[in-house]
Parts: structure tokens; C-alpha cells; sequence
């Protein structure tokens, strides 16, 4: 199975950006936890600030892999070329958030990318990759 977890922007920054909200370990730390968990599949992570890297990415394994984890953070509410690149590839894609995004400002209620997901994983903090990647089994 190959999948990859791609995050968008101030991702980076998970660890030290608003613990309450998305807790106080780094990605690259649960990403290593998530690897040692799934060990027989190749898993690879992309992260950006970007939106047309992040375009770029989804693109390139877009025919190749056999999922992608996608948290857009940001972008997922104002993207509609990060949402027309899920529409068109072949890869299911699984929307992730970590926060509960409607729990927070209306305007992160609304989704570019849900329509053409494979489906929503949203509210259950760093779990919700792993959720995500249960869905492929």
C-alpha cells in the first residue's frame, strides 16, 4: 500500500502552534509513530505553504499511489484549485482536519475538497491520519 499524508500551511508549525487546539507533539514525531504502526506499507509525507506545491504534489501521485491523506488546513476553505486537483485525479483522497472545524469561525465550515474526497476525518486531534489510513485497509 502506498500513501501519502500531504499538510498544508503552518502544519509545520504543530507542537508549538495552538497546543490546546492541535496538541504538543510534532507531525514528524507522530509521522514516525504512524510509520512504525503501518510498517509494511510505504508511506511518505509532504507538507507545505504553498498552494500551488501542495497542486503540484497532488498531481504528481495522483496515478500512482493507492491514497492520499490530504489536510489542506487553510486552503481547504478558499482553494478552489486545490479542490479541482483532487477532481482530477484518480487517487481516492481522505480530507483530514485535526480541530473539529465546525466548531470554529464560520467560514471553515465550507469545503473545497469534501465534494470530491473519498471521505472527511475531522475533530479527533493527530488520530485523525491514523483514522485516515484505517480507511484504506
Amino acid at each position: 500500500m502506498k500513501i501519502i499524508i500531504i499538510n498544508g500551511p503552518n502544519l509545520n508549525l504543530l507542537g508549538k502552534r495552538e497546543p490546546e487546539v492541535y496538541g504538543s507533539v510534532t507531525f514528524e514525531t507522530y509521522f514516525e509513530e504512524l510509520k512504525n504502526k503501518f510498517s509494511s506499507w510505504n508511506l511518505s509525507y509532504f507538507q507545505s505553504n504553498i498552494e500551488g506545491e501542495l497542486i503540484d504534489k497532488i498531481q504528481e501521485v495522483g496515478f500512482t499511489y493507492d491514497g492520499i491523506i490530504l489536510n489542506a488546513a487553510a486552503y481547504t476553505h478558499t482553494s478552489v484549485g486545490i479542490g479541482d486537483a483532487v477532481k482530477a485525479i484518480a487517487t481516492p483522497v481522505i480530507e483530514v482536519h485535526i480541530s473539529n472545524t465546525f466548531s470554529r469561525e464560520t467560514f471553515r465550515h465550507q469545503s473545497f475538497i469534501s465534494p470530491n474526497a473519498k471521505g472527511i476525518i475531522i475533530g479527533f486531534g493527530l488520530k485523525s491520519y491514523e483514522l485516515a489510513l484505517q480507511s484504506f485497509l
